[in-house]
């Protein structure tokens, strides 16, 4: 009839017809407001977690997200170790009994049936599904290279199909973004950090401690036989290859990155999962970690200094190296510590080389002039 065409777009923006006054709006409509709001909310989620520069604060950013855009019951994120060896973290989020979403951080080597998934799907490199108690399980593996550096679990009521584009989006943005903050935190001969992330290391540690003191709550020392009542001090340590000119004059420079990158792989081998390593630069590397006592850090130091003694370097036969280790209070400044650990290396490096020395032991025996020099290290 005359008068009745309508165009595509008039039915879209048109008011219902079971609604002459125009107060309801087109289903169309409604559907594109909808979408509207969800890619909004999507963007914010992704805008928000990308906003870190702290690994630690990126994890638990990216499961907050994921478990308030698909109000899961679950949400669980593994990661494996640069060399994925083990799984070196895990954190979860799910809802208190209040609907409010809490964060956790899991013990990686506790027996979870709940992770045996997690696992499944980073040992066969693809996806797995499976019906908990009702509910949706899904987990993904967060790929880079090729290789599983970790997987993201959800628990929710949305069906495999709907959430998986989600789940699979979040974990190559992870795996993309977690790659450019580990190439600019990490040194590339070594892996291990480099200078630029000491501070922040740093903070993080003392934090930690802080966190503990203020909650009450017992370190766990048991790997290192410690009985502490208190949060274990954050402790930092210098160590320098002794005559490493020598060697790459000798031997080359190729020999003596070897020496380096061996030293390294020693490192990781002889401390803890949550001791920080870092190469320094040059021939100079830095640990912290946690210890009660002076006494527990200066064996620790020796043993590691002793290991080094005893191996044999490919073409350069034996490597020794000094160590200087310093306590660093709750309100120091990186350069400061630095500074009191690399005095105590420079008093090893004076007396023989290859030995272990501390800060506090020193000053305690008037070692320590005011008018000694700083040591080797370039502080910043």
């Amino acid at each position: 009839m005359a008068g009745c065409e309508t165009s595509e777009e008039d039915l879209t923006l048109s008011p219902d017809a079971s609604a002459p006054d125009g107060s309801a709006p087109a289903p169309a409509a409604e559907v594109a407001l909808a979408d509207s709001f969800v890619h909004s909310r999507l963007l914010d989620s992704v805008a928000s977690f990308t906003h870190h520069r702290d690994i630690g604060a990126l994890d638990h950013s990216l499961v907050l997200s994921l478990a308030e855009l698909t109000s899961a019951q679950r949400v669980v994120l593994a990661k494996r170790a640069i060399d994925g060896a083990y799984v070196e973290a895990i954190v979860r989020c799910m809802p208190d009994a209040n609907g409010a979403y809490q964060l956790q951080e899991v013990d990686p080597d506790a027996i979870d049936p709940a992770l045996q998934l997690l696992h499944r799907c980073m040992h066969r490199l693809e996806a797995q599904t499976e019906t908990v108690q009702g509910r949706h399980r899904l987990v993904v593996p967060i790929l880079c290279d090729g290789r599983a550096i970790g997987a993201l679990q959800l628990d929710s009521d949305l069906p495999p199909a709907a959430s998986r584009p989600l789940i699979d989006g979040f974990a190559r943005i992870y795996a993309n973004y977690t790659a450019l903050l580990h190439e600019s935190e990490h040194d590339k001969l070594t892996g291990l950090y480099n200078r630029r992330s000491l501070e922040r290391q740093l903070q993080r540690l003392l934090h930690q401690r802080e966190q503990a003191l203020r909650m009450g709550v017992p370190p766990a020392c048991a790997s290192r036989g410690e009985l502490a009542e208190a949060p274990p001090q954050v402790w930092l340590a210098i160590l320098d290859i002794d005559h490493f000119k020598r060697i790459n004059d000798t031997y080359g420079h190729i020999y003596g990155d070897e020496v380096i990158l061996l030293l390294a792989q020693q490192m990781r081998a002889c401390f803890r999962r949550s001791d920080v390593l870092f190469r320094f630069g040059g021939e100079e590397f830095v640990i912290l970690f946690g210890a009660a006592a002076e006494g527990i850090v200066h064996a620790v130091l020796e043993r590691f200094r002793q290991r080094i003694a005893e191996h044999v370097f490919p073409q350069v036969g034996s490597v020794t190296v000094s160590i200087g280790y310093a306590g660093v209070g709750c309100h120091d400044y990186p350069a400061s510590a630095l500074d009191r650990a690399d005095k105590a290396l420079y008093y090893a490096k004076q007396h023989g080389r290859n030995g272990t020395c501390g800060y506090e032991n020193l000053s305690a025996r008037g070692l320590l002039g005011r008018e000694m020099a700083a040591g080797s290290i370039d502080l910043f």
